[in-house]
C-alpha cells in the first residue's frame, strides 16, 4: 500500500514546449494556430448562418463541424498556454477529468460527423435524384445528435474509468493535456482490460468510419470518372480532395496513436501526433473549406457587398 498516494488531488502536465527559445517559438506558432482556428471557425458559423444560399445539408453539417472544432481546440490550448506562461503545470483531479471528458466527446463526435459529411458528398454525386430525401434536414439533425450522443457515451465510460482507478505516487502526466492513455501509465493496477476497451472504441470511432469514407469515395471517384463534363469532374475532384485532406490529418495520427500497443508507444511521439488532431486540424478545416469552395467565397462577397451598401 505504500506505493499508493490517493491524498493528492492534482496532476502535473509536462507540457509540449521545452524551456528554450525553440519552445517559445513553438508556443507562438501554437497560439497563432489557435487564433486562426477561432477566427476561421467563428467566421464559418456566422457566414453559414447569415447567407441563405448556404442553408443546405452540406453546410449545415459544416457549421456543426466548425462548432465542434471551436470547442475542441478551446478544450486543450488555453490551459496549455496558461501552464507555459505562468510556469504552473498542475491541474486538479476534477479539472483533468472535465478536460478529458470534453476532449473525448468532441473527438468522437467529430470523427462520426466527418463520416456523415462523406456520406453527404456520396449521395450528392452518386445518387443526386435521392439527395432531397436521403439528406433532408431531419436526417442531418439525426446524424449530428447521434454523433454527440455516441461521443458523450464513449467519453463518460473512459473518463469514469480514469477517475476511479488507483494512481501511484507519481502524478506526472507526460503530455500537454489529460489524455486517458497517458494517465493510465501512472496506474497502480493492470489495465489490460481497459486497453482492449480503447482498441474497441478506436475501431468504432475511427476505423469503421474511415472504412465507410473509403468506400464512399471509391464510389464517388468512379461516378466522377464517368462524368461527361470536365468542369464537373474538376469541381468534384476538388471537393473530394478537400474532404480527404481533413480526413487524413484527423484520422491517421489519431488511429496510429490509439491502436498501437502500450509497449510500443512513445510519450514524445504521442504528443507530436496529438498536435495534428487537436490543434492543426481545427485550424485547417475552415481554411480548406472556405478558400477552396466557390460557394463559400461567393457568400463572403455577398455579405461584404451588403455591409458596404448599409454604409
Amino acid at each position: 500500500m505504500e506505493n499508493y498516494n490517493q491524498t493528492s488531488t492534482y496532476f502535473t502536465l509536462l507540457g509540449l514546449f521545452p524551456p528554450s527559445r525553440i519552445g517559445l517559438f513553438v508556443f507562438i506558432l501554437i497560439i497563432l494556430n489557435f487564433l486562426m482556428a477561432l477566427i476561421g471557425n467563428l467566421s464559418m458559423i456566422f457566414l453559414i448562418f447569415l447567407d441563405n444560399h448556404l442553408h443546405t445539408p452540406m453546410y449545415f453539417l459544416l457549421s456543426q463541424l466548425s462548432f465542434m472544432d471551436l470547442n475542441y481546440i478551446s478544450t486543450i490550448v488555453p490551459k496549455m498556454a496558461f501552464n507555459y506562461l505562468f510556469g504552473n503545470n498542475s491541474i486538479s483531479f476534477i479539472a483533468c477529468g472535465v478536460q478529458s471528458f470534453f476532449f473525448l466527446t468532441l473527438a468522437g463526435a467529430e470523427a462520426l460527423l466527418l463520416a456523415s459529411m462523406a456520406y453527404d458528398r456520396y449521395v450528392a454525386i452518386c445518387l443526386p435524384l435521392h439527395y432531397p430525401i436521403r439528406m433532408r434536414k431531419s436526417v442531418c439533425l439525426l446524424m449530428i445528435v447521434g454523433a454527440w450522443i455516441m461521443g458523450s457515451i464513449n467519453s463518460c465510460a473512459h473518463t469514469a474509468y480514469a477517475l476511479n482507478i488507483p494512481y501511484c505516487r507519481s502524478r506526472v502526466i507526460n503530455h500537454f493535456f489529460c489524455d486517458v492513455p497517458a494517465m493510465l501509465t501512472l496506474a497502480c493496477m493492470n489495465t489490460w482490460v481497459y486497453e482492449y476497451t480503447v482498441f474497441a472504441s478506436t475501431t468504432f470511432f475511427l476505423v469503421l468510419p474511415f472504412i465507410g469514407i473509403t468506400c464512399s469515395y471509391g464510389r464517388f471517384l468512379l461516378a466522377v470518372y464517368r462524368m461527361p463534363s470536365s468542369e464537373g469532374r474538376k469541381k468534384a475532384y476538388s471537393t473530394c480532395s478537400t474532404h480527404l485532406t481533413v480526413v487524413t490529418f484527423y484520422y491517421a495520427p489519431f488511429a496510429y496513436t490509439y491502436l498501437r500497443p502500450r509497449a510500443s508507444r512513445s510519450p514524445t511521439e504521442d504528443k507530436v501526433l496529438a498536435v495534428f488532431y487537436t490543434i492543426i486540424t481545427p485550424m485547417l478545416n475552415p481554411v480548406i473549406y472556405s478558400l477552396r469552395n466557390k460557394e463559400v467565397m461567393g457568400a463572403l462577397m455577398r455579405i461584404k457587398k451588403s455591409l458596404l451598401n448599409c454604409r
